[in-house]
This record gives C-alpha cells, structure tokens and sequence, in this order.
C-alpha cells in the first residue's frame, strides 16, 4: 500500500482516499515526532479520564505532535523525572519549582477567579467546634500532604515556626497521604484532626464531591501564594516551548479550550514572573533549603 494510504492516528481510511498527499504529509510528519511529556502531580485533582484524554487531544491539535500525560502519586516522583529529563513539562507545586529553579523555567500559570493565586485552608472535622487555628490543633494528630507540597506542609510548619513553636514537636502524631485530595478524606473520617489543604482542591472537591468537603471545616486561611505553575524543562527548544504556551494562553479564546477550562476548574493561564513565588522563596530559606 502506498505510503500516503496508510492510517493516520484515527483518520478512517475511507477518509484518507479522499485526502490528496499534501494534506496527508504533515500528518505523517507529526506522527514521526516524539510525544511531548507533561508531568501531573499531586497539585493537579482531577482523575477524570474522559477529560484528561479531551485535554491531550486538544493540546495535541494545536502543537500538531503527540502529547502524553505522565501522572505521579508524588511530587518527588515527577521532580526525578524533571530532573532526569524524561518530561517536557508538567504541571508541579511552587515548593517544587522553587526547588527546581536551575532545571526548569516558568511556562504559565492558572488563573483562579481572574487572578494567578491561591492558599492553604486549615480544616478540621466538621462536628469539630472547639479548635478554630493552627494553635489549637498543638498535641493533635494532624495529615501533611506531601513533603514537597507548600500549602500542605512548607506553609503550615511556617507558621508554626511563627508562633514560636517546634514543627517538629508540635502535633502528638503526624503522617504524609501524599495528596492533598486524601488529606482531605483523613480528616471527614476522623482519621486526622487537622490537616492543611490546597484550596483549589478543596474547591474543586466541594463542585465535584461536597458530600466529602461537608464533612470537613475550613478554619483558617493563609495568606496567597502564586498558583503552581506549568513548567518547561531548560532543555525544551524554544519553537515547543512558545508554541506549548501560546495553546495554554489561547484556550479561554476558543470554545473547546474554555469548555476544558471548566472542567478544570480554573479561568485560564497567563505569563508571571519568579517573582510571583518570593514568598514561598523566603519560607524555604527560613528552613535553611535554599
């Protein structure tokens, strides 16, 4: 069969007999190409397949190559694979990309509510009535996210070291659900009195499942920290990485791009500066990680 009859992606061949050569080449070409990597941690909630291969596919129209999506349990998992450069970009805490400063480069970030931040909630049981801050949760058993979360760990030890207590020594009993979405569970079970959460999660869990959130009770809020961002490997060419961009940039102007928005729970993306992330910057340092 020649070469310009043979099937492309999910193009019926019924389709590809109509298509005259030059239509066909660049598809032959992209098929040629390597798949561009995005890593997706624990800073990314949903496990919605249908959306997750909606987005891929989208984002593969408008870079005209394959995409692969690479989830990990962790963020250390997906730091390794950044570090190790099997991954393009991915989409990882602030704590991390401060971590990874001399490895990747900012690429966009989410808006939420028009504006790129967001905070950590610390949340107890619902029927819990008698804490309402972080000091009233001292000597209790409390659920970090993930060690190399902000809002889930970096952020409320900070402010422990801030009322002038030992993060170390603080809470009777502490432990890692490695995901800010099960830091949630820990504490509407009563498995952990406290925990501090991602607020897109806890947002996003209250539109998705409020039967989970209900059964938890935000009592505090930090102040805002920049939005974990979308990042590109040093290694990435300059032709992918504007063109990964400007599809991330353009999908609140075409109606499959906002429609994935949606679901996603988030506005859209924009360009920042590292200076969005000083603050997480200043924690690190008070913990001599910098």
């Amino acid at each position: 069969m020649p070469a310009y009859l043979l099937p492309v992606g999910n193009l019926p061949r019924r389709r590809l007999l109509a298509l005259p050569l030059a239509a066909l080449l660049p598809r032959l070409a992209a098929a040629t190409l390597p798949p561009v990597r995005v890593g997706l941690t624990p800073a990314f909630v949903h496990d919605d397949h249908a959306l997750m291969d909606a987005w891929r596919r989208y984002l593969e129209g408008k870079l005209g190559r394959p995409v692969e999506f690479v989830q990990r349990d962790s963020y250390r998992e997906t730091m390794d694979l950044l570090r190790l450069e099997k991954l393009d970009f991915a989409w990882i805490c602030d704590y991390p990309y401060v971590y990874l400063r001399n490895v990747v480069r900012l690429l966009a970030v989410p808006l939420k509510q028009g504006r790129p931040y967001y905070r950590s909630y610390l949340i107890v049981g619902a029927d819990d009535t008698v804490r309402h801050n972080m000091r009233d949760l001292k000597g209790t058993v409390f659920a970090y996210a993930d060690p190399y979360s902000n809002t889930g760990y970096l952020a409320p030890r900070y402010e422990i070291r801030q009322l002038g207590e030992d993060p170390g020594r603080f809470f009777r009993k502490t432990f890692f659900t490695w995901s800010h979405r099960k830091a949630v569970e820990a504490v509407a079970t009563g498995f952990a009195q406290g925990a501090a959460v991602d607020s897109f999660v806890w947002d996003t869990l209250s539109r998705t499942q409020p039967t989970l959130t209900r059964r938890t009770r935000i009592v505090s809020q930090s102040k805002e920290f920049g939005f974990p961002p979308m990042v590109a490997h040093n290694k990435v060419n300059t032709e992918l990485f504007q063109s990964m961009q400007a599809a991330l940039l353009g999908m609140q102007k075409d109606e499959t791009g906002a429609m994935l928005l949606r679901q996603l729970n988030i506005d859209g993306f924009t360009r920042v500066e590292p200076t969005l992330y000083a603050d997480v910057v200043r924690m690190v340092k008070a913990f001599g990680e910098y």
